[in-house]
C-alpha cells in the first residue's frame, strides 16, 4: 500500500471556493500566475486526418507550425493577459520520441516568436500518449512501450514544454470492463488499486524529469476512465449514476499525480480536477462548452465555475467559415475567460459561478456532483480514508448518498430507473470487503485473463 496525503481538505468556506483563485497558484517564469486570480484560455489543437510517417513529418510539423501561429494570433487580437497550449502527441510521436521532440519544437518556437514580437505571454503542455497497451506489452514499467513513454517525456521537457501532463491508462482494461458491465467493485479495483498503484509509479519518474529539465510536472486526468462512462453516460448506453460515481471514484486516481509531486494545472478533461482542487489546492484546467467540438456532454457551463484555466478539449485543424477551427476555438475561450474575468474584477465572482453551476446541476448527476458545496462535503469524506483503496469506496459511498438526497430534495432530476440503479450500486459497494489483500485475491480470482503481473501484482 502507498501512504495518502492530504488529511485536510485546501478549501473551509466555500465562499473562497471560485474560479480562478486556487490556495497554492503556479507561479511561471514569464508573470503568468495560474490560480492567482486570472482565469487563462488553454487551446488544444491537432492534426487534421492525416498519415504520420517519416515521409509526411514535415507537413505534420506544417500543421502544427500553422495551427499555433492562428492561435497566437488571435491571442494577440483580443489582448489576452496569458494563454497555455496544449499539444497531446498523437501515438506516432510517442512511438517515435524523435517526432514528439520535433513537434515540440515547432510549437514553442512560434510561442516564442509572438512573445518577441507582441509580448504574448504562453505556456506550452506537452501530453506524450500513455503507449502501454495492446498485445505486445509485456509490462508496464519496463520495456518498449515504457520506454517510449519516458523518452518522449524527456525530449518534450528538454526541447521546450513547460508543463508535463499524460493521459495515463493503468487500469483501464479492467475498468473497461467495469463499464459495459456496470460492474463498481471491478471499478474501485482498477481505480484504487491497480490504478493508484500505477500513478505513483509513473508520476514519481515524470516529477523527476520535469525537476531535472527545470519544468513544471502539471498533472493527469481520468479521460480514459470516468471520460468513457460520462460519455457513455450521456448517450444513455449505461446509467448516468454510475458515471457520476465513476467520476469522484477517479478522483482518488488522478490526486496520486499530486501527491508525487504535480502542481497544476491538471489536464482539462479530469471533470474530477474540481475535488483536486477542494483537496489539494491546486489550481485546475477545466473543459466544457467549447470542448463541444470534440464531444457533447452535460456539464458545459458547470465546469467552469471552478476553473483557473479554460480548454476547448481539442480541435482538428480543419476549415470553418470563420477560420481555422483551432483559431476560431481560441476566440471562444478568450471571450469566456474575458468575461470571467471582469466579473470577479467587479466582485461578482460568486454570482457568476452560482449561475454557471445552476444552469447544469439539476439535470445531471455528473453536474450535480461538481457544485461547488457538494464537492466539498464528498471531499471532506474522502480524505478520511487511509488508503487509496478506502478513499475510493468512500467516494462512492457518499457520491450515492449525495445523489440520493438531491433527488429526494427535489435538487436533481432523477427517474424510477436510475434511482433504483442507486440502490443496486450500494448493494455491489458493500459486497467490498474492507481489507484491501483480500479484495485484491478476490478480484484477481475472478479475472483470471488479466496479466496484473505486469503491474508487480499478485
Amino acid at each position: 500500500m502507498v501512504a495518502v496525503k492530504f488529511t485536510e481538505l485546501a478549501y473551509t468556506n466555500v465562499d473562497e471556493f471560485v474560479y480562478g483563485s486556487a490556495k497554492y497558484p503556479v507561479k511561471c517564469a514569464n508573470g503568468m500566475v495560474i490560480g492567482g486570480g486570472t482565469l487563462y484560455p488553454e487551446l488544444n489543437c491537432t492534426l487534421p486526418m492525416m498519415l504520420i510517417t517519416e515521409e509526411t513529418m514535415p507537413k505534420v510539423l506544417a500543421q502544427y507550425e500553422e495551427m499555433i501561429h492562428g492561435v497566437c494570433s488571435m491571442g494577440v487580437e483580443l489582448k489576452v493577459p496569458g494563454m497555455l497550449v496544449e499539444i497531446e502527441l498523437l501515438p506516432p510521436c510517442t512511438f517515435n520520441p524523435q517526432w514528439g521532440i520535433d513537434v515540440t519544437k515547432v510549437v514553442k518556437g512560434v510561442m516564442k516568436e509572438y512573445e518577441t514580437k507582441f509580448d504574448l505571454k504562453s505556456m506550452l503542455r506537452m501530453t506524450p500518449v500513455d503507449v502501454r497497451e495492446g498485445k505486445t506489452l509485456k509490462h508496464m514499467y519496463k520495456g518498449v512501450e515504457w520506454d517510449q513513454v519516458m523518452d518522449t517525456m524527456k525530449g518534450c521537457a528538454a526541447n521546450g514544454a513547460d508543463f508535463l501532463s499524460i493521459e495515463s491508462i493503468g487500469g483501464k482494461h479492467l475498468h473497461d470492463e467495469s463499464v459495459m458491465n456496470i460492474d463498481l467493485p471491478k471499478a474501485v479495483f482498477s481505480l484504487g488499486i491497480v490504478g493508484c498503484r500505477d500513478m505513483k509509479i509513473l508520476w514519481d519518474e515524470i516529477v523527476k524529469i520535469a525537476a531535472a529539465n527545470n519544468i513544471l510536472p502539471a498533472g493527469d486526468t481520468a479521460c480514459g476512465f470516468a471520460n468513457t462512462s460520462m460519455v457513455m453516460g450521456h448517450k444513455n448506453f449505461i446509467p448516468k449514476v454510475f458515471a457520476a460515481i465513476d467520476r469522484v471514484m477517479c478522483a482518488v486516481r488522478t490526486l496520486v499525480a499530486v501527491e508525487s509531486g504535480a502542481v497544476g494545472p491538471d489536464k482539462d478533461c479530469g471533470y474530477e480536477g474540481v475535488y483536486l482542487k477542494a483537496i489539494s489546492g491546486t489550481p485546475i484546467s477545466m473543459e466544457g462548452r467549447v470542448a463541444a467540438c470534440a464531444h457533447s456532454s452535460a456539464v458545459g457551463n458547470v465546469s467552469l465555475a471552478l476553473a483557473d484555466c479554460w480548454s476547448n478539449e481539442s480541435v482538428e485543424n480543419v476549415r470553418l467559415l470563420g477560420n481555422m477551427a483551432p483559431t476560431v476555438s481560441m476566440e471562444q475561450l478568450a471571450y469566456d475567460c474575458r468575461q470571467m474575468n471582469v466579473a470577479k474584477d467587479k466582485g461578482f465572482a460568486l454570482q457568476m459561478r452560482d449561475i454557471l453551476v445552476e444552469s447544469d446541476n439539476k439535470y445531471d448527476p455528473t453536474a450535480y456532483i461538481m457544485t461547488p458545496s457538494v464537492v466539498l462535503r464528498i471531499a471532506g469524506e474522502i480524505i478520511k480514508g487511509k488508503t487509496h483503496f478506502e478513499r475510493t469506496k468512500i467516494a462512492a459511498g457518499a457520491t450515492i448518498t449525495e445523489l440520493r438526497a438531491a433527488a429526494k430534495a427535489g435538487s436533481l432530476e432523477l427517474g424510477p430507473k436510475e434511482m433504483k440503479y442507486l440502490d443496486i450500486f450500494e448493494k455491489q459497494l458493500n459486497s467490498i470487503p474492507n481489507d484491501e489483500a483480500e479484495f485484491t485475491a478476490n478480484m484477481i480470482k475472478a479475472n483470471p485473463k488479466h496479466d496484473l503481473g505486469m503491474y508487480n501484482i499478485s
